[in-house]
Parts: C-alpha cells; sequence; structure tokens
C-alpha cells in the first residue's frame, strides 16, 4: 500500500505541469455574471457558454450575483479556486471603473487571469415609444427646460451607463436624475413602461428591444456606427464632437489560475467567437472586436483601468460606498 502510494505520488508529480497547463474541467464550469439575467453581459455569457459547454463536454451554467455594479460577483471569483470550474465574464465596471471610485476586496488586475476579450460595445441612447424627446438635441433642449427632472436608468453607481451619463451631463451642460438599478434587465422593464425615461444602455441588452420597437434608438456611443446599428447616428455625429463610452465584456479566471489552462481556454473561446451563428448574434448586439490572445486582454484592461481612472478624475464622479 505504502510503495503503490508512493509510485503514484511520483507520477503525480511528473505530471502535474503538463496537467495544468491542457487539462479542461471535467465536472461542472460555472460562469459568473454580475448583473441581473437579460442584460447585455449575461447574454453574452449564455451565447459563449452553450458553445463552450458542447466543446468541453460538461455543462457550462451561467450563474448570476447581482449588485454592486457588477463587484460583488468579482469579488467571488477572485476567491474561487483555480482550476478552471468558475469562470467570470469581465465587464467594464468592476474591472475599470468602480475600481477607481472606491476600496474593493479584489486587485482588479492582479486578482484575476485573463483569458480572451468577448466584445466591446457602443452604448446606445434609448428611451420608450412614450416619451417626447426622440432625437439628441431635443433630449439636450427637454433637460435644460427641467434641471434636474429628466431621468435616465443605469445598472448601477459607478456602472458604464452612470458614466456615460456623467460624460453627457458635463459636455451638454445639463442635469438630470441618476436611478441605479441592479443591472440592465430590470432597468429595460422600467424604460419600456415609462418608469425611468433614458438610458445610454449597453447595445448588447437595449438592441432586442429597439428591433421589437419597444426601445427607440436615439444615438450611439462609440465614434463610428456600428455594424449592427447602422441607420443609429453616432453621438459624434450629434453634436458631441470625440464623444465615445464603451461598454466590454471578457472571459477570465481567478489570478492563481495557471497561464496554460488560461491559453488553452482561450484557443476554444477564439473558436466559438468564430463560429457562424456567435458571429451573428454579437454583430446584432453591436459586440465587435473580440477574441485575440490572452496577453491583448491583460493589456486591453490595463489601458481601460488607467483612462477611466482619468475621467472619474475630471468628472469628479463619486458614488456611495
Amino acid at each position: 500500500m505504502q510503495r503503490r502510494t508512493f509510485v503514484t505520488g511520483v507520477a503525480a508529480t511528473i505530471a502535474l505541469p503538463m496537467a495544468r497547463a491542457q487539462q479542461l474541467p471535467t465536472g461542472p464550469v460555472r460562469i459568473i455574471v454580475g448583473f441581473a439575467p437579460g442584460g447585455g453581459t449575461d447574454i453574452l455569457a449564455r451565447v459563449i457558454g452553450q458553445k463552450l459547454a458542447d466543446m468541453w463536454k460538461t455543462q457550462v451554467i451561467v450563474e448570476n450575483k447581482a449588485g454592486a455594479s457588477g463587484t460583488i460577483a468579482a469579488d467571488y471569483v477572485s476567491k474561487q479556486p483555480a482550476d478552471g470550474s468558475v469562470l467570470h465574464m469581465a465587464h467594464i465596471n468592476s474591472h475599470a471603473i468602480v475600481p477607481n471610485l472606491q476600496k474593493l476586496g479584489y486587485d482588479a488586475e492582479k486578482d484575476f487571469q485573463p483569458i480572451a476579450m468577448v466584445g466591446v460595445t457602443p452604448n446606445l441612447l434609448i428611451c420608450g415609444q412614450m416619451q417626447p424627446a426622440k432625437t439628441v438635441k431635443d433630449l439636450v433642449a427637454l433637460c435644460k427646460a427641467n434641471p434636474g427632472k429628466i431621468s435616465f436608468g443605469s445598472a448601477g453607481p459607478g456602472s458604464a451607463q452612470h458614466l456615460t451619463l456623467e460624460m453627457f451631463m458635463l459636455q451638454a451642460g445639463v442635469k438630470a436624475i441618476h436611478v441605479p438599478y441592479k443591472g440592465s434587465g430590470p432597468m429595460l422593464t422600467d424604460l419600456i413602461g415609462g418608469q425611468v425615461q433614458y438610458s445610454f444602455d449597453t447595445m448588447t441588452a437595449a438592441t432586442p428591444h429597439v428591433k421589437n420597437g419597444k426601445a427607440i434608438a436615439i444615438a450611439q456611443t462609440r465614434l463610428k456606427r456600428a455594424a449592427g446599428h447602422p441607420t443609429v447616428p453616432t453621438m459624434a455625429e450629434s453634436g458631441f464632437p470625440g464623444f465615445e463610452a464603451t461598454t466590454w465584456y471578457g472571459l477570465v479566471g481567478p489570478g492563481k489560475m495557471s497561464p496554460a489552462l488560461a491559453k488553452r481556454m482561450n484557443e476554444d473561446v477564439n473558436k466559438a467567437l468564430a463560429m457562424p451563428d456567435v458571429m451573428e448574434k454579437l454583430e446584432a448586439s453591436g459586440a465587435e472586436d473580440g477574441g485575440g490572445s490572452t496577453e491583448k486582454m491583460r493589456e486591453f484592461m490595463h489601458v481601460e483601468l488607467a483612462k477611466w481612472a482619468k475621467v472619474i478624475k475630471e468628472a469628479n464622479v463619486k458614488v456611495d460606498t
């Protein structure tokens, strides 16, 4: 018994680096999403998760841990085992914006192992059918005529939607009401119902409602129009030169995950992103520039963290902690 244990132990020691490098999880994999079901992050996690489940021959479960602009989920994942069984759909809120607004229980760079960029999207300035202003020019006029009375929904304090609103108010010289939710899903329900008037929501979450006519797209927030919304003008085209505010999504693991395992997973995420049906869904959602190496993802996250630190400082954005 003792000899058998010793031999097995030696074999395991020799095989360990290779196993860590190549072996994918054999049991269920959870992708943790920091927002409610129905939002952009949730939608993309389910699209990618379904493909990975097919390739890995195991369950890939999308689990929603909504709240605190996505940081509850990020904090949870940062403390999970690094064997690939728990992944996270990283988001601009939890990995670039909120870390610059308050002290968190995780380091946005050190506590995560990048796997792959999933997509970068514009935000869409949207409203429900019942709202009076349906152009940027008319919305600015409406806000000026009703200072502090026009409401804009977001996925939470310090979210990408919130900061896009702050940028808009600064550049337009207006004051509006910020109404935070626990994700795009519940916010969109209220926007369509008229409980909140406008939002700079993620294109991914807003697109289905725009396509079915329940929400109206007024403008988009990248400098060029997204292929999925060729008729919707940019904010730059609507009188706000240089106005650019994106939302992005990327798959990451806990910080102690081996880079080799991350690269192995990266191969399959890139394969999924290249599938025609996935490409079609991403394009329809406005998600572009996905894929590439783990190093590309790491550098992108680093640049975004620095970019939003500058914006937050210049706009003097504060949130309750």
